[in-house]
């Protein structure tokens, strides 16, 4: 009878063991995932991205110049500095929102700088045209710069006046500066435009050529 008690006794201090080290194990495990997670948010939180908001005439465009650079995490194409809110592309089109097409930039500095986008969006454009660039006109399609910081601000106003100083255009540049205050996402069917509608005609007549400059002239800032 003893011996059965002594069997049942070490039966049970077994069990207590047995269940108490499962459960150590499943806290270092539960432990293990929460600092891998800790971990993971801290990398996140040392890549410290930035935005950029460009208008350089149709917003078609210049989404396929910039999502090609190394360092632009996101280009999502839209509508900035206007008085309506969520407005429609139609009547971004009709002229009397205010809105610029825009994209907005998602880039990481320490990849490419604020500076280093704004040297493409100098390039890649004409910025000296009012409200107009190529064929498509109106002040939706205006040359300007929404900056988002002091720093944005005071890098896009010392390049326009270098620029205009230095006479590198043969006009005056109009692009506008002025503090980000609002943007709105177009419609799905506007972001990634060139890359799925390539064979249209506005993209293989406008679009592409743009496109291929680009990649000339900024060969070795392009994504691998």
């Amino acid at each position: 009878m003893k011996r059965k008690i002594s069997r049942c006794l070490l039966g049970i201090f077994a069990l207590i063991v047995n269940m108490s080290c499962v459960q150590k194990s499943e806290n270092q495990q539960s432990k293990k995932m929460e600092n891998l997670k800790m971990e993971e948010q801290t990398n996140l939180d040392s890549t410290k991205l930035e935005v950029a908001t460009l208008g350089a005439g149709c917003f078609w465009c210049v989404e396929a110049i910039f999502q090609r650079l190394e360092g632009v995490v996101k280009v999502t194409s839209g509508y900035a500095g206007g008085t309506v809110t969520n407005p429609t592309y139609r009547q971004v089109c009709e002229g009397n929102t205010g809105h610029a097409e825009v994209c907005q930039i998602t880039f990481d500095p320490k990849k490419i700088s604020f500076e280093e986008l704004l040297e493409v969006f100098w390039k890649t454009h004409d910025p000296t045209t009012l409200n107009r660039q190529g064929a498509d006109e109106g002040t939706q399609y205006r040359s300007a710069i929404f900056y988002h910081s002091e720093e944005q601000r005071k890098t896009a106003e010392y390049w326009l006046e270098k620029l205009n100083k230095e006479k590198v255009f043969p006009d005056p540049i109009v692009t506008e500066v002025t503090a980000f205050t609002n943007f709105y996402p177009a419609e799905d069917y506007h972001n990634n435009y060139f890359n799925e509608n390539g064979g249209e005609g506005y993209c293989r007549v406008v679009i592409k050529p743009k496109v291929d400059k680009f990649t000339k002239v900024f060969k070795d800032k392009l994504k691998k």
